[in-house]
């Protein structure tokens, strides 16, 4: 799965190929689900790509209310054209990049869980790929809102968790959020990252705590000492 993430990348970080704008100013060490975060997606009006803020838990367009009972956050890969929570077809026509300097993901260890901070083993950023949706209510309410696609882990995520997030290739960032690209095309991009790409380390349980927010969330720990 993927419940937190970061973001702390400046300028176009691998992005120029879209012909963005700079993106607005975003840096943040410990995103947590319920929160607004960074995503790339297609204008429906102009046609390109552009910036925008969503609200990281999916709430479907054909929700009677905009709190749904289980909170959508991420969205398997495996079947997701076809699944009822996912019905009009998000992944058909309204999928997003959403910009990660990395993710934590928890091991169990001992009585207890250990984070991991997995980060680019080159670059600035993970393009993770997610689906987005527009929910409103009677009385004019707007949410866009937003789930992060995973899959099953690499060899590098194994021995930690048996999920992972969807990292894009920079050769699918284009395709990924083109209105136009076929279904095929769409879910062949839905598969797990190289190993050899990615770097995973230990980190204190600091970032736990969802307020915590110092950059030391993303420092590397000895995991045979304490850990606060």
């Amino acid at each position: 799965m993927c419940g937190r993430f970061t973001f702390f990348a400046k300028g176009q970080f691998g992005y120029e190929s879209l012909e963005l704008p700079e993106p607005p100013p975003f840096e943040r060490y410990n995103i947590a689900p319920t929160q607004d975060i960074l995503a790339i997606r297609t204008s429906s009006e102009t046609g390109r790509p552009e910036w925008t803020l969503l609200h990281w838990g999916l709430v479907p367009s054909w929700s009677k209310e905009s709190k749904t009972k289980h909170l959508l956050i991420n969205a398997r890969a495996e079947g997701i054209e076809t699944k009822p929570s996912f019905r009009g077809g998000p992944v058909r026509h309204r999928r997003c990049i959403v910009p990660a300097s990395g993710f934590y993901e928890w091991r169990l260890q001992g009585r207890g869980k250990q984070p991991y901070f997995v980060r680019p083993a080159a670059g600035e950023a993970f393009s993770l790929a997610g689906i987005w949706d527009r929910w409103e209510g009677k009385l004019g309410e707007v949410i866009e809102s937003v789930a992060i696609i995973t899959t099953s882990a690499n060899e590098l995520m194994q021995p930690i968790h048996d999920r992972m997030p969807v990292v894009l290739g920079r050769e699918d960032l284009a395709g990924w959020i083109a209105l136009t690209t076929e279904l095929p095309r769409v879910l062949a991009m839905l598969k797990p990252f190289s190993s050899e790409s990615m770097v995973a380390y230990p980190v204190s349980r600091v970032v736990n705590n969802s307020r915590y927010e110092g950059s030391e969330c993303v420092a590397k720990v000895n995991v045979n000492e304490p850990l606060y």
